[in-house]
Parts: structure tokens; sequence; C-alpha cells
């Protein structure tokens, strides 16, 4: 399984993705799940995939290949706008279905893929989407800036309660990271080594994109100050009254 998240803020993008892969208990790999398609100043597309890995990696083949769609031939380099990318890649998901869903569905493994797709095209606003298995996609707003696949439940928290359209890309990028760590410690099918990608609102170029590792001094400074936080804050709450002798 894997965890990755992705914030749409009024100055930019943080997109963050862990890179464990795994069949089984005794099959567990690292592969990136992240995927860019740049031109500066231009364009700028980063993808998120969580699902199995065969289906992902396939529909990202096709996206470089070009799809015909709307009686065109495209890929992330030729669509116009954010919009247009993201039917574009529920396209090429629904390509694989039509390709493996058959075969996969006869071993009976599910269909099982889903894509955050984040980016910014010159002349339009910057984007982000989440895209399902059927192909269709669900966009965040400034009321709702983030998006999330895989696992989930254990990450969202912080970002409910702290997370706000107007928040800045450096806070983004700690409540991010603290939004993993949380998952980390409590999900064993996600794990380290991280990919982070930061991206800032016009620039349509990649601002920063870091592989973060067990050993990144930044990572253990929060994962260290955020448990202590935490321990601070619930021993600093007053006992609940009832439980008084």
């Amino acid at each position: 399984m894997t965890y990755c998240v992705g914030l749409c803020l009024e100055d930019g993008l943080v997109m963050l993705s862990d890179t464990r892969t795994n069949a089984g208990v005794d099959n567990i790999s690292t592969f990136s799940k992240m995927f860019t398609a740049t031109a500066p100043d231009e364009r700028m597309l980063c993808l998120l995939s969580a699902g199995n890995l065969a289906i992902t990696q396939s529909a990202w083949n096709r996206l470089q290949e070009g799809i015909a769609f709307d009686g065109t031939t495209h890929t992330l380099f030729t669509v116009p706008s954010m919009f247009q990318a993201a039917r574009l890649v529920g396209e090429a998901i629904r390509e694989v279905y039509r390709a493996d869903g058959p075969t996969l569905s006869a071993q009976n493994i599910g269909f099982d893929v889903s894509v955050l797709l984040g980016g910014q095209i010159a002349g339009g606003p910057m984007r982000l989407y989440l895209v399902y298995a059927a192909g269709n996609f669900i966009e965040a707003t400034p009321d709702n800036p983030f998006l999330q696949i895989g696992e989930l439940k254990y990450g969202k928290p912080i970002l409910d309660r702290a997370l706000a359209f107007d928040t800045s890309l450096e806070d983004g990028v700690k409540l991010a990271l603290i939004s993993m760590d949380s998952t980390l410690r409590s999900n064993l099918t996600v794990g380290l080594p991280l990919d982070l990608l930061v991206s800032r609102q016009g620039t349509q170029t990649i601002a920063l994109q870091r592989r973060i590792s067990d050993e990144d001094p930044y990572l253990r400074l929060v994962r260290d100050g955020w448990s202590a936080a935490l321990r601070e804050a619930w021993q600093a709450m007053p006992p609940p009254p009832w439980m008084e002798s």
C-alpha cells in the first residue's frame, strides 16, 4: 500500500509520497510513486499514484506515448489545461482497464488504482485533482485544499485541524511531513524514503524536489518535535472532573 498527499495552497503546490510497495509480508520493495511532466515556465505537472504498481506504471507509459483523446493524440505535454490533463489521466486508466481488467478479474485481482494530479499550465490556475479507478475525478478547492490517496486515515486529522488555503508553502511542507510521519508510525505498509515536490504559484516550474530518507535531519526534527508536542499537550489538559475522587 502507500500514502500520498497533495496540498493546493494560495502560494503553490506541495506533493508528498512514500515509496513502499509490497506484495506480501516477505516481498517489500522501494518504487517511486511520483511522476513529473515539466516544460519550464510553460507547464509543471506532478502525478502521485497508489494501488497496483503494474496498473500505475502502465498508465504512466501510455501517458508518455500518447492517448487518442477528443479526436487527437495527446500527452501531458500537449493538453491545453489542467482540466484536460485530468481527463487524459482518466482516459489512460480506462485504457489500462480495457486491456487488463478482464484478465485481472479472472485472477480475482481487483482493479486498484488512484492518482493525484497537481500542477499548473501557463495561462491557467494551479489545480489539484484526485483521479479514481473509473477515470472520473474530483478537484481540491480553497475550502478543502488537500487530497489524499492510499492509507489516508492516519494522516488526515492534522490536515483537517491545521491546514487552510492561506497556509504558507513552508508550513504546508511541515504539515505534510507530520501527516506522513503519523501514517508511518501507524501503518507498516507505508515506508521511507519519501518523495517531496514543491511548486510556487505562477512559475510553472519545480521549486524543490527532494528524496527524504530516515537520516534526514529535518524529518527527525519534525518526528521528535511532534511526538513531544503531543505528549505535552495531553499532559497539560486537566483530568476529567467525573474521575476525581
